[in-house]
């Protein structure tokens, strides 16, 4: 492999534009910028779940989801080219039951807090469903792999059975949501 990095600045984007992986170019607010932005964003916060001490089923799910949403971004940075399939859903609809069977039946809405791990992915949950959300904005108007957003909307699922598992282990327990009385 070439160096596919081998300068970091190239000047070319002090325009507001940004160039695309076919070679085209678009302002740095268009939706598909925005949704390739939310998809690194996510990705990054789930970089920082992984620095902390978290169970090693959860590490090797996370770290295998963040090549897939590396290649997410790869896909969406050149129009109608497809890389998520069914096969990644499988895998997350497969993580979520294994994570899920051992919990206790959720009852009341949980509070996005916790330990520091179980704080920050929620901040991934709520940036994946960000992303999933700008990706369904890009899809009014361009072509956008349906696999795509089913697995961001998977994806927030497992994130939040990842919070509730790493709340066990962070704290022993989630922090129940208390409505104020009327």
């Amino acid at each position: 492999m070439g160096n596919r990095l081998s300068k970091i600045y190239t000047r070319s984007g002090d325009n507001g534009t940004t160039g695309l992986g076919d070679g085209s170019r678009v302002e740095k607010d268009h939706p598909r910028i925005e949704a390739l932005g939310t998809v690194d964003e996510l990705n990054s916060t789930i970089g920082t779940v992984l620095a902390y001490d978290i169970p090693e089923i959860i590490q090797t799910n996370l770290h295998k989801i963040q090549h897939d949403l590396f290649d997410l971004g790869g896909e969406l940075s050149i129009p109608n080219h497809s890389i998520i399939s069914e096969s990644h859903i499988i895998f997350i609809e497969k993580a979520l039951d294994n994570l899920n069977k051992d919990l206790p039946d959720l009852k009341e809405f949980i509070l996005p807090a916790g330990g520091v791990a179980t704080s920050h992915c929620h901040m991934a949950r709520a940036i994946c469903r960000r992303a999933e959300r700008r990706c369904y904005s890009l899809a009014q108007n361009s072509s956008v792999n349906p696999a795509a957003l089913k697995y961001l909307n998977r994806l927030s699922d497992l994130l939040f059975v990842v919070c509730r598992v790493l709340a066990r282990h962070e704290n022993g327990s989630e922090i129940l949501w208390q409505p104020t009385a009327k």
